[in-house]
């Protein structure tokens, strides 16, 4: 892969638990974003007061993340919004620390689980009727849901190096899996019903396939162009 960093490796690793997550982030941003610096994280003071007016312990996994890249608003914030730690707040039974960009859906931490150190994370929708509303299933740990936030809103970001298609006159699933590498991502919900999410990367792109839906981001705007001309469908862009 490109830089010498091979996503589907690292990725492997990354799911093991947080320390290979964190190794993750920092080899992915340094290779298609700007690398992470000390100022991108929230100190341990910050995180502790927002603890103290919250009433409950923040679990190890999420203060490392915030400490790690809490403030880059380019790796946790173009479509979806990673919370401040002044912002976190507790509903329901849960800690949300995530809000969908037009308030439709939250993710939080359990309450019972925020002594874990890698707890599980769940989503929940904001539906017409309240009584209807639950916390279901996301990630199994928190870790591993900051690599999907990672990758997912770099398909948002810079616009020049992102598209978009909804929906394609040809099947999407034999191209993908003849010019792209499956990335061992586990299955998890997503906001189409009945639709499987998988990600994809070769050298130059990666890819997440939603259903008949297909977000990219590519290194360069050559690449993403060659990208266009791979998959033939109505491009966003």
């Amino acid at each position: 892969m490109s830089d010498g960093f091979d996503i589907k490796r690292e990725l492997a690793a990354g799911l093991s638990g947080r320390v290979g997550a964190w190794r993750f982030i920092r080899g992915f941003v340094s290779t298609w974003h700007e690398p992470l610096s000390a100022a991108d994280g929230w100190s341990s003071a910050e995180l502790d007061a927002a603890g103290e007016r919250l009433g409950v312990p923040l679990p190890t996994a999420l203060r490392e993340a915030y400490q790690l890249f809490g403030r880059r608003d380019d790796l946790t914030s173009n479509h979806d919004s990673l919370l401040n730690p002044d912002e976190l707040y507790l509903n329901d039974g849960a800690l949300v620390f995530r809000e969908e960009n037009q308030a439709c859906a939250f993710w939080g931490i359990l309450s019972a689980d925020l002594e874990r150190p890698d707890p599980a994370v769940y989503v929940r929708a904001d539906l017409a009727d309240e009584s209807a509303e639950n916390w279901e299933g996301w990630l199994d740990t928190f870790s591993t849901s900051c690599l999907e936030i990672v990758l997912a809103e770099s398909m948002h970001a810079p616009e020049e190096l992102c598209d978009f298609m909804d929906g394609s006159d040809e099947p999407l699933s034999p191209v993908l899996e003849e010019h792209f590498t499956l990335l061992p991502f586990p299955a998890y919900p997503t906001s189409q019903p009945d639709s499987t999410t998988r990600w994809f990367a070769s050298p130059e792109a990666i890819l997440r396939q939603d259903g008949d839906c297909l977000h990219v981001r590519a290194r360069t705007e050559d690449a993403l162009e060659e990208l266009r001309e791979l998959i033939d469908g109505d491009w966003l862009g």
